[in-house]
């Protein structure tokens, strides 16, 4: 197959949604339809029977939460689809957010009691800021919840989204019958058993068909239609380039864990989703179509198996092809390197690949070469664009609890930063180690993983940090960026790629610091 028909047969997308939409189980129900897993592991909010396919950290399965971005492929009607499966939880916000540098597009799972939820809100803005192509799925109808009207009009009104329609439930919760498929003219009837994998599907050309009285009785179906009408009169026709620039979001009703309404998105999302798309480099835009090979870092995952200290640096190949033991430029160290086991991802199973192809998602073992935001090429110089770290909100001071496992704690700490865990920061005053999460959760994870893989243990002391601004030393003006760093001593440090950092304890002291010192430039972002 030529380099062309494979990225056009490639669909790499990202599942986000607030915790708790049913964004795992999604995932792997797609995975069952792709015959990628022969059966779901049954998510229970907080004890896991089975496991997830893609929860495989020894925390998540205990708390019954994703908390790191799982990598799963599969092949369907003859498309590749690689999916990323993100935390929802805030407090790993970071780790999504890396991973919408990686996605073609994105499917936003909504919960219909709940509807569009906080976290949603912020990962939808990323999504809009970098214009992704989305998909809506509202799910759980097998249970009471919002009005399906009641819900559209707050996707647009809370998402900033413009949406089309493309399924409508037929009833809700305890008299929900099925759904009505806009984009294919069917009726899918629900049993409510979710151990058979396709339920009932019957084409209806013509709604008006009394054929469809039969089916789901007379008053339903009136309902239906009077629906379904006020749905082609209110919301814009499907148009994919729309779609495609961002501009429409279709949306489909289903419950996931039944299994229904799972296959229509997946037909549907085969058929529109965007093939690999260009990115921007800091030199060029690059197309996935050229023939020199080049990728990116967005994850890095330490330990995936246990038993060996192994790390993976998780590559989004964006043109060209890659090839198993054939020599690419790792950009930042200027060297060459060689895989002799690139490995892609199918559910449970690990397998080594000799050619990869744009959009796909290759693990690459790592000695400690890689950070996030690297890049590999073929001997081009220039760096993909658009990987930043945020500002944390939570700082602590972090302590050795064994004095003998110092030289664990150091590597175990090393390695969770250069994944992307959390941020360290070394003080300039005393060398003290500071730690700074997005959400507080990250701490104990940290603490777990210390513990667990490297046979360290730590413990933790508060300290009042309100901001960690990064200082822009390029273009602050010498002479003030010298007084600041006299007078701020106390609060400054360094972070993992030795970028001076300031601590402002409180709001007021950082807009005091702002404008005593405004030749000095401070960022809350370390992509500057």
């Amino acid at each position: 197959m030529s380099l062309q028909s494979e990225i056009d047969r490639r669909r790499t997308f990202g599942i986000i949604s607030h915790p708790d939409a049913g964004k795992t189980t999604l995932t792997e129900k797609l995975l069952l339809f792709g015959g990628a897993i022969q059966e779901a592991g049954a998510v229970k909010s907080n004890k896991i029977k089975k496991g997830a396919t893609s929860d495989f950290m020894e925390i998540e399965r205990q708390r019954g939460i994703s908390v790191a971005t799982s990598v799963l492929a599969f092949e369907y009607q003859g498309i590749k689809i690689n999916i990323l499966d993100t935390p929802g939880h805030k407090d790993f916000a970071e780790d999504t957010f890396r991973t919408l540098t990686a996605v073609d597009s994105v499917i936003v799972v909504i919960d219909v009691a709940k509807g569009v939820e906080e976290q949603t809100v912020k990962l939808v803005e990323v999504c809009r800021m970098r214009n992704i192509p989305m998909i809506v799925f509202i799910n759980k109808l097998d249970r009471e919840g919002k009005d399906a009207f009641e819900l559209l009009d707050e996707i647009e009104q809370k998402l900033g989204l413009t949406v089309t329609p493309m399924s409508f439930p037929i009833g809700m919760g305890y008299d929900f019958k099925g759904i009505y498929n806009i984009w294919e003219k069917n009726v899918n009837l629900f049993s409510g058993d979710s151990l058979k994998n396709i339920e009932e599907t019957i084409n209806i050309e013509d709604i008006n068909t009394t054929e469809l009285n039969d089916l789901i009785g007379e008053e339903t179906a009136e309902t239906l239609r009077e629906e379904v009408e006020l749905v082609t009169e209110v919301y814009p026709t499907f148009n994919q380039e729309e779609y495609l620039n961002g501009n429409l979001q279709p949306v489909f009703f289903g419950s996931a864990l039944n299994n229904f309404g799972v296959r229509e998105l997946l037909d549907c999302f085969v058929e529109i989703a965007p093939t690999p798309r260009p990115k921007e480099s800091d030199t060029r835009l690059v197309e996935a179509n050229e023939k020199e090979f080049s990728g990116f870092v967005f994850k890095i995952h330490a330990n995936m198996d246990p038993k060996h200290r192994d790390r993976l640096a998780f590559i989004k190949i964006v043109s060209g092809t890659f090839n198993r033991n054939s020599p690419y430029l790792h950009v930042r160290n200027n060297k060459k390197m060689k895989f002799s086991s690139p490995n892609a991802f199918f559910a449970e199973r690990k397998e080594i690949v000799d050619v990869s192809y744009p959009g796909d998602i290759v693990g690459l073992h790592d000695t400690g070469n890689f950070k996030i935001g690297d890049t590999l090429t073929q001997g081009e110089i220039m760096q993909y664009k658009g990987i930043p770290s945020f500002s944390p909100e939570h700082f602590r001071y972090i302590n050795n609890a064994d004095p003998m496992k110092s030289k664990q704690l150091g590597k175990g700490i090393d390695q969770l930063m250069d994944e992307g865990v959390a941020q360290l920061f070394v003080l300039e005053l005393n060398g003290r180690k500071v730690i700074g999460t997005v959400g507080a959760l990250q701490f104990e994870v940290i603490q777990y993983r210390l513990e667990h893989e490297y046979g360290a243990k730590c413990s933790y002391e508060n300290l009042n940090v309100f901001k960690a601004c990064w200082v822009d030393i390029k273009h602050s003006d010498k002479t003030e960026l010298e007084e600041f760093k006299r007078v701020k001593s106390r609060f400054l440090a360094k972070d993992k790629r030795g970028q001076l950092v300031f601590f402002a304890d409180s709001s007021f002291t950082l807009q005091m610091t702002q404008s005593k010192y405004s030749k000095v430039e401070l960022h809350f972002v370390s992509e500057f």
